[in-house]
Order: C-alpha cells, then sequence, then structure tokens
C-alpha cells in the first residue's frame, strides 16, 4: 500500500545542523527572508532626500526602483530551475554578495545606467533568495502544501516589509542621512552571510536539475521589453511624451524586442515566456482584474502625496506614518483572506467583490473629504481598506494561477506576467496615465476658475497675481482631484456590478483531495505538538 498519506515525523530543515534547536530553524529562514526583503538597491520613500542631496531627478530614482521590480519579476521563469541546480548555502550566499554589493553601489553612484543595472540585478537575486528561504520553510508554513495559506504568508511579509522599509527609511534620513539606511542594510546582510556561513550545509537538493536548455537571450529581450515600457511610464511626462526622441527611442526598442520574443516563442521548444502561459484563462483574467484595479488604486501614486502635502501641509514624517495605516490593512487583509480563502475555500468572484468594494469604499471617501481640513487620523480608515484590498487581490489571483492547471514548467512562465502586470505596470503604468489625465484636467479648472475672477472684475487681475493665484491653484487641484476619483469611482461600481452579476468565476482547475489533506495535516501537527 502507498505512504503518502502515512504520519510523517516533526518538520526538520537538514540543511542546519543538529545542535540549532529544531522549532529555532525556521525562525532562522525567516530572519533570513526578511533581511533580503529589505535589501535590494534604492528605498524609493527617501527619494527626496537623495533628489536634494544628489543630482539626480525624481524619475531617476523611480525607474531604478521599478527595475528592481523588472529583476524579481523576470526571476519567475527560472528560479525553481536554480533552486533545483544549487544548494540553499550558495544560493544564500550568492544573493548576500549581490545585495551588499547593489547596496553599496546605489549608496554612491550618481549614474541613472549603473544605479538602474544594479538595482535590476538586486532585484534578480533578491527573489531568488527569497525563493530558497521560503521555499525552505513552506511545509512547515502549510503541511498540505495549500498554495492559498502560503501566499497568504509571502504576501504579508512582502508586502508588510514595503511599508515597513519605508518607514526605515525616511526615520533613518531624519535622525541622519539617508545613505546611513545603505549601511545599515549592509551590516545585516554581512551579519546574514555569516550565519549562513556558520549555521547552513550546502546540502544539494535530491532533484538536481542542470541549468541546461533555459532561453537566457529571450530573458534578455523580455527584461528589455519591460524596463523600455517602464522608461516611457516614467519619463512620458518629463519628455512630453512621443513629441521627443528619448521616447520614440525607447519605444521602437521596447516594441522590437517584443515581437522578435514573440517570432521566437512560435517556433522554439522552449521559449522563456510560451504562448501557452499567455493565452491561458487565468493568466488573461487576472492581467483584466490586475490592470483595473491598480488603475483605482492608481490615487496612491497620484492623489495621496498630494492631497496630504499641498491641501493639510503634512510633512515628510507624517506622510510616511501613513504607512503605518496601509500596514495595519495587510496584515488585517491577509488574515481575512486565510481564514476565508484559505480556510473557509470562499470562491474567486466573492473575494473580488470584496476587494472593489473597499477600492469603491476607499474612493468613496476621498472624494468626499478631498478639501476637508481633517487630523491625519482620520485617514486611516481609507488607507486600511487600500492595504486591504491590494493583498486580497493579490493573494487570490496568484493563487488561481498557479492552480490554472499549466504543466509545471509552464506555470512559473505565468507568473512572470503575473509579477509584472501586479508589481510593474501597477505602479508605473496606471499612474502614468491618471497623472497625464490629471494634467490636462487642472489646466482646464486653472484656466476656468481664473477666467471667472477677471471676467467679474478686470481689475483684479494684479490681485490675482498677487494674492489669489495660490487660492486659485489650491482650487483648481481640488477640483480636479474630485473629478477625477469620481470617474474612478463610477468605474469601480460598475466593475462591481459586473463581478456581482456574472454568472461565471475563477474556478480552479487542479484537483485537491481534501479530505486526505486534512488526515496529513492533522498527523503532522500532532507530531509536531
Amino acid at each position: 500500500m502507498s505512504d503518502w498519506n502515512q504520519p510523517q515525523g516533526p518538520f526538520d530543515i537538514p540543511d542546519v545542523p543538529g545542535f540549532v534547536p529544531r522549532r529555532l530553524k525556521p525562525w532562522m529562514f525567516i530572519l533570513f527572508v526578511l533581511i533580503i526583503q529589505f535589501s535590494g538597491g534604492l528605498y524609493l520613500a527617501a527619494v527626496t532626500d537623495m533628489v536634494g542631496t544628489t543630482a539626480l531627478m525624481q524619475e531617476d530614482i523611480l525607474m531604478a526602483g521599478y527595475a528592481s521590480l523588472i529583476g524579481m519579476s523576470l526571476n519567475f521563469a527560472v528560479m525553481f530551475r536554480i533552486k533545483f541546480r544549487f544548494s540553499n548555502r550558495t544560493q544564500l550566499l550568492a544573493t548576500g554578495i549581490v545585495l551588499l554589493a547593489a547596496t553599496i553601489v546605489c549608496s554612491v553612484t550618481t549614474n541613472v545606467a549603473v544605479l538602474t543595472l544594479a538595482c535590476f540585478i538586486a532585484g534578480w537575486f533578491r527573489m531568488q533568495g527569497t525563493l530558497a528561504c521560503n521555499s525552505t520553510i513552506q511545509l512547515w508554513i502549510t503541511p498540505a502544501r495549500d498554495m492559498a495559506v502560503f501566499f497568504c504568508y509571502v504576501y504579508l511579509l512582502v508586502d508588510g516589509v514595503i511599508q515597513l522599509s519605508g518607514l526605515t527609511a525616511v526615520y533613518t534620513a531624519l535622525y541622519s542621512q539617508w545613505e546611513y539606511m545603505h549601511y545599515l542594510m549592509a551590516a545585516l546582510l554581512c551579519l546574514m552571510m555569516l550565519l549562513v556561513l556558520w549555521l547552513v550545509r550546502p546540502v544539494r537538493n535530491p532533484m538536481y536539475i542542470p541549468l541546461r536548455g533555459i532561453d537566457w537571450l529571450g530573458s534578455a529581450l523580455w527584461g528589455i521589453f519591460f524596463l523600455c515600457f517602464t522608461f516611457v511610464s516614467v519619463y512620458g511626462n518629463f519628455f512630453d511624451w512621443w513629441e521627443s526622441s528619448e521616447i520614440w527611442c525607447a519605444t521602437l526598442i521596447g516594441v522590437s524586442a517584443l515581437m522578435i520574443n514573440l517570432w521566437r516563442a512560435t517556433f522554439m521548444e522552449q521559449p522563456y515566456i510560451s504562448f501557452a502561459s499567455m493565452t491561458n484563462r487565468n493568466v488573461i483574467r487576472a492581467v483584466v482584474i490586475y490592470l483595473i484595479f491598480f488603475t483605482l488604486m492608481a490615487c496612491e501614486h497620484l492623489f495621496e502625496h498630494t492631497y496630504a502635502s499641498a491641501i493639510l501641509g503634512f510633512d515628510e514624517t507624517n506622510l510616511i506614518d501613513l504607512n503605518w495605516y496601509v500596514l495595519c490593512g495587510i496584515v488585517a487583509g491577509a488574515a481575512f483572506t486565510y481564514f476565508t480563502f484559505a480556510l473557509h475555500r470562499w470562491s474567486y468572484k466573492t473575494m473580488t467583490a470584496i476587494a472593489f468594494t473597499m477600492a469603491a469604499a476607499y474612493l468613496l471617501w476621498f472624494y468626499f473629504h478631498v478639501g476637508c481640513r481633517i487630523e491625519k487620523e482620520a485617514l486611516f480608515a481609507p488607507l486600511f481598506l487600500r492595504g486591504a484590498a491590494s493583498v486580497i487581490i493579490s493573494i487570490c489571483y496568484l493563487t488561481s494561477i498557479v492552480r490554472s492547471g499549466l504543466p509545471f514548467t509552464v506555470f512559473p512562465q505565468a507568473l512572470v506576467i503575473n509579477g509584472f502586470v501586479g508589481a510593474v505596470m501597477g505602479v508605473s503604468f496606471c499612474p502614468a496615465i491618471l497623472a497625464e489625465w490629471f494634467e490636462h484636467v487642472m489646466a482646464r479648472n486653472s484656466a476656468t476658475l481664473g477666467f471667472t475672477l477677471t471676467h467679474t472684475n478686470p481689475d483684479a487681475v494684479y490681485l490675482i497675481l498677487n494674492q489669489l493665484y495660490g487660492a486659485v491653484q489650491t482650487q483648481a487641484l481640488i477640483v480636479s482631484m474630485k473629478e477625477i476619483i469620481g470617474w474612478l469611482l463610477i468605474l469601480a461600481l460598475i466593475s462591481l456590478l459586473i463581478i456581482l452579476f456574472s454568472y461565471e468565476s475563477v474556478r480552479q482547475l487542479a484537483i485537491h483531495f481534501r479530505t486526505k489533506l486534512r488526515i496529513i495535516s492533522a498527523n503532522i501537527c500532532s507530531r509536531l505538538v
């Protein structure tokens, strides 16, 4: 009889020597993954301090930061191959060395190309180090290998660290200099590598797979396309879009790289991203949901900072304190998804409807409160909803892709698409569209309000130029924000209605023997106790 359902022994990590207490081993890898996630090059929360002390523009720093996300996304397609080729010790040491070098480079260089390349490489290795840690403790987190449970932990970790790293970077810059954050992370990376050398043994994975047959050329071409796409989104407004040669050049290079990759995928046996992953039903649905949802959430990147600083008058420390509210939403959203979606198997349709309801409530709050003089604590509700809604959508649709029935050799390619659309396009492309829209609306409203004042009293021109110009601009800012938020609210409500009245939900195609998995989980948990 097969012994697949027989009780297993207590969870252990063979890479760690026996003198380390068994219960302490998983927490050691959680410490490693926290250090890795806190590292990675630049800290976008400290962009103001970096702009003030270097010759870099805000667009340069954003481009470098987004390059780190592109590197993380590209790694998805080969991360399991590398995981099965090298031991955890080798992966963690390589990750530590590369992140240490990138951290030092990003603290001293002002060359945009070097900065972007360093962040791109750092993002690639950060994803690999994160996988090495999380895959090692996956059975400790969920003995039944329930990916919904595992992704609750992953997004709680990743999104939570994003907020905490921003808080740490800003407070470090406040009490010293922004470079000190890099020095602190460099010290922690050195500590991690010393612990790895001492406590992690070079145990080769039993599923040894050589690195043969990987489409590295396709990886480079996809990286070029992603970087060019992000360049156009970040620098488009600065260079006046396609009125400039820079944007045209980036567009032509990006489109050429994309077309070459699609052409190669028609005849290659193992392309870096295959048509099977691009045309998968769950992948397409996730891309559509991401684009709509992160367009609604683009107010985070466009309006929140403007509203809090220009209208409410918050300084940099009060602005970064708002991250605590988002962090509370992330924790609550991950916990809610764990108990409803992972444990009680709520449907994708229900979870999506809940997330879009939160997004609509977030926009509704800003629509009625923009322009009001409110306390900082009043922002807790919308930011809490934003954090919770984002983590719910991310967990659910990443789970749907993993459970989409794609072969093991193909579904990591779908993760590349998921990572690029959710992480890169969500923070660059969607805000770029809203920023361009906002600029035109702002110009129109400024002209309208200014014309009204000069038309009713021609002698008021002098007063407008000297006393009322700031008031006109503030009022135009408020009106423009309300107009765009109102349209986004309508889009959110329409999307919610479509979700509620749809007859088909995203269904997992993989077969899960729930009863047997519960038996396995209960047996392993009893052994652990």
